[in-house]
């Protein structure tokens, strides 16, 4: 069915009565048809997904990468310390850039578009890696990961965003943070089975997996129609939704949004801080920086120092815990993403992240008052992993579903940039003051990241609205009206 035609009769424009009885009757049967192919109809979308989430994948196998190959990477190459640090660290400044860029990026090429190009950088990063014989090429290498997954880091959840219908889009876009997970968890075990230069090669599989699954779906429908090609964007969307299915008023609705924002001048950065953008954009920033800043790089990239001056009985069960807990319990947000909402979803995982950051701190208090001293150990364990499991249900994804679903297109590029270059630059701070505020109070670390926990539950109440079974152009109203 033509959107012109559902135009004309939302307008009143169509004289004919038997057109517009045979276009309702065509969207009745649609809608009939959708439920009985509803299967059927999603593969694609399944599959769109799967492949955007080899990104996600990639960008947990460049995070994981590092800790089990620093010894051999150090022993190999007789790398210092420090050498090894900033090989590490700099991986987290190659995504700040990629954040910055990834937004335009993604507006300009499109999202496969950008996607194929993150993974390029991805390729070039690990067989520089694989090939360094020298800190320098190893650092290029980093570099370039780095670069690849600050653009993933971007362009997959708003790509999955903007293919899923509403009642899927949360637990789809969720998947992002399930894979970084994954891919976390591979990169770590592997490493204690290969030597660092296969494990640099396995990094590869992803990417390559990515770039082949590529030629095999669709772009983004709403991308195709910002840029004005409307019979890709109904092809794409016919796609998405199966041959079967009746599109007509979901691109109608795409379409009017659309119309919308081009009236609307071009986006600058400091367009932003108008009263209609403002909104998304606190909302976005905030999120991110809560995540961040409530403690979760600090805690999980040194997680097996802490069990481990907790006491010698905590650091071996606490890191094979801490290690196994977090894919199942992602699992788990995945599932409660489009069944309870983003708001309480969010609102549960940092009071649990609050609570597990509590009992980490008590520990220590206790631990350096000579209290207790036999509890210690058992305390610290629990409160690290009620800390992850809590994060990896709630806080881990639901930030970045909120980031992909708030933004209008029309400024998701340069929004979308900004909040993804405060996460890293978020989680850049937190690793790197974790080990000084630790030495400082050990106690007082966690109680701090505690404390911010509890305050990420006043922001939600107060800003983010739920945007759980609402259409991408729903939430815009829903933002702008209020």
């Amino acid at each position: 069915m033509a959107i012109e035609e559902w135009r004309e009769i939302e307008n009143g424009d169509d004289d004919d009565g038997n057109l517009e009885t045979q276009l309702l009757m065509k969207r009745k049967e649609g809608l009939e048809e959708d439920e009985v192919c509803s299967r059927r109809s999603n593969d694609m979308l399944y599959l769109s997904t799967f492949v955007a989430v080899c990104g996600s994948f990639q960008f947990g196998s460049c995070v994981g990468y590092s800790a089990p190959a620093e010894a051999a990477i150090r022993e190999d190459l007789n790398l210092s310390l420090s050498q090894y640090s900033m090989f590490g660290s700099i991986l987290t400044i190659g995504a700040m850039f990629g954040a910055i860029s990834s937004g335009r990026i993604a507006d300009y090429i499109g999202r496969k578009g950008a996607m194929r190009m993150s993974a390029c950088f991805c390729i070039l990063g690990w067989v520089a890696i694989y090939l360094s014989k020298e800190p320098i090429l190893l650092d290029i290498g980093r570099l370039l990961t780095g670069y690849g997954i600050g653009v993933f880091s971007y362009v997959v959840p708003i790509f999955i965003a903007e293919l899923a219908p509403k009642n899927l889009r949360g637990g789809l876009t969720t998947l992002n943070q399930l894979l970084i997970v994954m891919g976390a968890s591979v990169a770590f075990i592997l490493g204690t089975i290969v030597t660092w230069r296969t494990l640099a090669l396995t990094g590869l599989i992803p990417c390559f997996t990515l770039l082949v699954g590529l030629f095999f779906v669709p772009e983004s429908p709403r991308w195709l129609a910002k840029v004005g090609e409307e019979k890709e964007f109904l092809s794409a969307l016919q796609r998405l939704r199966g041959k079967n299915v009746n599109i007509s008023a979901e691109a109608v609705e795409i379409q009017s949004y659309i119309e919308t924002m081009r009236s609307l001048p071009k986006i600058k950065l400091v367009d932003l801080f108008q009263t209609i953008y403002i909104r998304p954009l606190m909302i976005g920033v905030g999120l991110m920086m809560f995540q961040q800043f409530g403690g979760i790089n600090g805690i999980g990239f040194f997680a097996s120092e802490t069990f481990a001056s907790a006491g010698p009985s905590a650091g071996k069960i606490g890191t094979i815990a801490y290690a196994c807990i977090q894919v199942p319990i992602t699992v788990v947000g995945v599932i409660l993403m489009d069944k309870s909402g983003r708001r309480p979803l969010i609102m549960v995982s940092a009071a649990g992240t609050s609570l597990g950051c509590f009992l980490a701190g008590a520990s220590f208090f206790l631990k350096g008052r000579g209290l207790l001293l036999d509890f210690v150990p058992m305390l610290v364990v629990a409160g690290v992993l009620i800390y992850i499991a809590f994060f990896s249900i709630g806080m881990g994804a639901v930030p970045w579903v909120i980031m992909s679903e708030i933004f209008p297109i029309n400024v998701k590029g340069v929004g979308g940039s900004i909040v993804v270059l405060v996460n890293w630059l978020g989680a850049w701070i937190v690793s790197f003051t974790f080990n000084f505020f630790i030495t400082w109070s050990s106690y007082g670390t966690f109680f701090i990241y505690s404390l911010i926990s509890l305050m990420t539950i006043l922001f939600v109440i107060k800003l983010v609205p739920e945007t759980k079974g609402r259409t991408l152009e729903e939430i815009q109203t829903s933002i702008n009206s209020q």
